[in-house]
Order: structure tokens, then C-alpha cells, then sequence
């Protein structure tokens, strides 16, 4: 069997690397990595490949940054050639980008069975270039890997529940099997120069970065804070802020940092401040309260107890959020058992080829 995986940004290579180690000591498997170049800043690419141990890239597009309809264009272009030369059994998306959706795209009219892993989030905010990104895909993927019980029931109102299955979050899986490698060689993941107790924020949604009342509000509640706040920051969210934010003494600006350096920073937080998905849920896992500077959750499971709060751009209700308790209730088991990336290779095996060339 051949596999084509198409991925292009942070999260879908920590993703993919659950999956990719497994495809990668499975004789009966070829793995055709993908790289669109969607997120192509070294500090947001490559160190990824190299401290997550996932293969290179067979093929690198190099897309770059542009809009989402020239960016998915130059996408849908490249990985349509891939799988022309390619042939593969099944191609492989992740989450909820513009290559998850280029991806889509290019097999389905090839005719060429589409995965779609993350399947079944729904924010229900159709404003969101990724809620978009999510349906579509979702609507045209032969098989659909649901991480929790609760995209599975989304995937059922929209008809979807025949090609659904639910496997548990593969992100999950990504947290278990790294953290075990940052608790060996901690300070070989330490950050000089941070304080003892600082809280995590990062702001990366064009709905904040764009927004230029959002990222006042954010700062000014940042500010009001009184603690202090790193926040590792997307190149083009730094450019941004320099040009339109006074910057807080207390916000420690620093360059983005690979995924291990996260859990680390994540794991020492006192708190965690986010608009990202992927973080809240990492949060979540390492039992840190996330603030979530967004109006709605996918990831409603983490809301309980106040283990995540959405506060949106408010400073009253962020302050508020800082100050609020810790929760000491446990999480609850929402996203599987840490074998997420073996069911779905598993359900993937069992599936017959067909030529379709």
C-alpha cells in the first residue's frame, strides 16, 4: 500500500509524526511525505522534521504566504502532480489548513481515497477560514478519523456516520510519547533567561492578528495582569504587534520554538492564555488551565470544571480567568487511550485498493 500525506503547518506535523513513525516500520507501507511550505519559516518547519524525527519530505512545494485563494491554488497544483506520478492507495489529510483542503481536493478529483485525520471538529463559526477548511474536507474524504465521541456525533447530523471512525486524538498520542523524552534531558529543553513563574500565551488567528481592537484588548489585559507573560510569536504576528502595540513590560516576547520546547513551557506554565486549538488541548493533557482568547471551542470536552475557559478578546473576563482557581478536579478521558495513530494505520490496512488510473 502507498500513502501519500499532505501536510503544511505546526500541528499537522506533530500529527503526522504519531502516524508517520508507525507507517515508517510497517513493511507492507509507503509513506510519500508532502510538504506544501504553507508554514516555511525555519523555526516553524524544519526544526519540526528534525526534533520529531519524521522522515524529510519527499517533495516540498514551497507555497510560502499568500491569500487563502492563491495559497490553496499554487497548493492544488503541486499535489496534483505528486499523485499523478505517485499512483498512491490512499492519501492522508491533517486538521484543518488550506493543504488540508488543497489536499482534499487534488485526490478527490483524481479519484483517489481521501483520510481526513482530526475529522468532525465543528466551531460552528463559519467565519473562520479553518471551519471552511474542516467541513469540506469532511464532506469529501472516503474515511473520517473522528478524535473524539463528540465530532463523531457532529459527523452523524451531517450524514457522515458511515464513513466515521473513532479513534481518539492522535495528539494525545503525541503528548505521551514526548513527554516521557522531555522528562529524561529536561534542561536540554529549558529556555534561558525565562522567570520561575511566568503564564504561556500565544496569538496567531487572524481573527486577533488582524483585528487591531482584539490585540489592544489582549495587551491591555496582559498588562493588567501584573504577571509576567511569555509569548512565543509567529514572524508575522511580531510585525504586526511592532507596528500597533505598545508592548507591556510584563509580556516576554520570544522567538517561536519547536514543539518539545512548547510541552516544556507548557508544563511549567502557571496558566496557559491561547486562540490555538492544538495548545488548548496540550494544556488540557498536561493539566494547565487554558484561556482561550477565542468566542467558541472545538475542543468542548476540555471545558469542565473550568479546566479551559473562553473568554474572547474581553479583558474583564480574561483578568477575571487569570485570577479564577485552579481547577483540582481530574480530566476525563475524552480523547482515547493513546492509540490513536495504531487505529488508524489498523482501519487504513483493512480498507481494499482499488486502481483508480
Amino acid at each position: 500500500m502507498k500513502i501519500v500525506t499532505v501536510i503544511g503547518a505546526r500541528p499537522q506535523f506533530i500529527k503526522a509524526a504519531t502516524i508517520s513513525r508507525i507507517l515508517l516500520h510497517d513493511p507492507d507501507i509507503k509513506e510519500i511525505l508532502v510538504h506544501t511550505g504553507q508554514h516555511y519559516d525555519q523555526n516553524m518547519s524544519d526544526i519540526f522534521f528534525e526534533e520529531l524525527n519524521i522522515p524529510h519530505p519527499d517533495f516540498n512545494l514551497e507555497v510560502g504566504s499568500a491569500s487563502h485563494a492563491v495559497q490553496t491554488g499554487k497548493m492544488l497544483e503541486g499535489i496534483e502532480a505528486i499523485l499523478l506520478e505517485e499512483k498512491p492507495d490512499w492519501t492522508l489529510v491533517y486538521g484543518d489548513t488550506n493543504s488540508t483542503l488543497a489536499g482534499a481536493l487534488a485526490a478527490t478529483k483524481l479519484n483517489i481515497p481521501l483520510a481526513h485525520v482530526e475529522a468532525g471538529l465543528r466551531s460552528f463559526n463559519r467565519n473562520m477560514p479553518e471551519e471552511i477548511n474542516r467541513i469540506v474536507t469532511d464532506r469529501i474524504s472516503d474515511l473520517l478519523f473522528a478524535p473524539t465521541q463528540t465530532a463523531m456525533i457532529n459527523l452523524e447530523k451531517e450524514g457522515l456516520l458511515e464513513a466515521s471512525c473513532l479513534t481518539g486524538d492522535v495528539m494525545f498520542d503525541s503528548v505521551l510519547f514526548y513527554m516521557e523524552k522531555i522528562l529524561k534531558n529536561p534542561d536540554s529543553f529549558k529556555i534561558n533567561d525565562l522567570p520561575q513563574d511566568y503564564l504561556l500565551a500565544t496569538v496567531h488567528r487572524a481573527e486577533n492578528t488582524d483585528n487591531i481592537d482584539n490585540l489592544k484588548n489582549l495587551f491591555q489585559a496582559f498588562s493588567e495582569s501584573r504577571q509576567v507573560i511569555v509569548l512565543p510569536i509567529h514572524p508575522r504576528t511580531r510585525k504586526i504587534i511592532k507596528n500597533t502595540i505598545l508592548l507591556p513590560e510584563n509580556v516576554q516576547i520570544i522567538d517561536p520554538v519547536g514543539y518539545l520546547q512548547m510541552l516544556y513551557l507548557t508544563m511549567h506554565a502557571g496558566k496557559v492564555l491561547t486562540d490555538s486549538g492544538g495548545l488548548q488541548k496540550e494544556a488540557y493533557f498536561l493539566g494547565k488551565q487554558c484561556i482561550t482568547l477565542r468566542t467558541e471551542t472545538e475542543w468542548v470536552e476540555t471545558l469542565h470544571d473550568n479546566w479551559n475557559i473562553i473568554t474572547g478578546t474581553d479583558p474583564e473576563k480574561i483578568l477575571k480567568a487569570i485570577r479564577s482557581e485552579v481547577p483540582s478536579s481530574s480530566r476525563n478521558s475524552s480523547f482515547g487511550n493513546g492509540k490513536a495513530s495504531e487505529a488508524i494505520v489498523a482501519k487504513l490496512k483493512s480498507q481494499p485498493t482499488h486502481p483508480h488510473f
